[in-house]
């Protein structure tokens, strides 16, 4: 499928916020994923990443959420310290929300897209968020699809929030997410009885699913990919 993609800029709380921006070319009525970067920044892997959710057939935005700092915003794969400070100086609060809602409605905003039939979905650092915007932002998104992301206690107690269905993605391995963080989303999905699959790649680490990274797992990867793909085909 031929893909069109441009750097775009949106308007932010906080000043014009950089993006990705990609989409088949000559369609509309489309539907729409809203793809998260990792603490890395928007590095050319979610680039590639959002190309390749746009040839299943979305319009995809990928938006900058360090776009308060001062270059560089995106690192290496072996600058971990750089990258994590960097997250760390993100405001979850207000902040991070008002920086989400941007990018909703930027999509929604988007003549050839139906806007209701956004998805979300990140890594790492936007897997987490992700989850928060599943948690705030349900009423104006159709699906949920966060990978390997870190869930404030406050985001598991908003769990009762979420009316789209979601599907987890973690490593087995994962030692910033242990398989009690994870027991404790799931079992608070149970109480509530939201709708959540959950799927726990056992030998994968942190960050399975990019190429460029050591801990990249080629089989959790594809597994993941037709995951990912196959719900948002049945939700988005």
């Amino acid at each position: 499928m031929p893909i069109e993609s441009a750097d775009v800029t949106l308007a932010a709380p906080d000043g014009p916020m950089p993006a990705f921006l990609c989409r088949p070319t000559a369609a509309t009525c489309l539907p729409a994923v809203l793809l998260l970067m990792e603490a890395f920044g928007l590095t050319s892997h979610i680039r590639e990443v959002a190309v390749r959710i746009a040839s299943e057939g979305y319009v995809v935005l990928a938006p900058d959420l360090y776009y308060r700092e001062q270059p560089p915003t995106t690192f290496g794969y072996d600058q971990v310290d750089a990258a994590m400070a960097r997250m760390y100086r993100l405001d979850f609060g207000p902040p991070i929300e008002q920086d989400l809602w941007a990018a909703i409605a930027y999509l929604r905003a988007i003549p050839a897209v139906d806007a209701d039939r956004i998805g979300v979905t990140g890594f790492c650092l936007g897997g987490g968020l992700t989850f928060l915007s599943a948690c705030r932002f349900s009423p104006h998104i159709a699906a949920v699809a966060p990978f390997y992301g870190m869930v404030l206690d406050e985001w598991i107690e908003a769990i009762k929030d979420i009316t789209v269905p979601m599907l987890l993605f973690f490593g087995g391995q994962d030692p910033y997410i242990g398989r009690d963080r994870i027991r404790q989303i799931e079992t608070r999905f149970q109480a509530y009885k939201k709708a959540y699959t959950l799927r726990v790649y056992p030998n994968a680490n942190h960050g399975f699913f990019c190429h460029e990274r050591a801990s990249y797992d080629p089989a959790a990867a594809q597994a993941a990919w037709r995951e990912l793909t196959a719900f948002f085909r049945a939700y988005v």
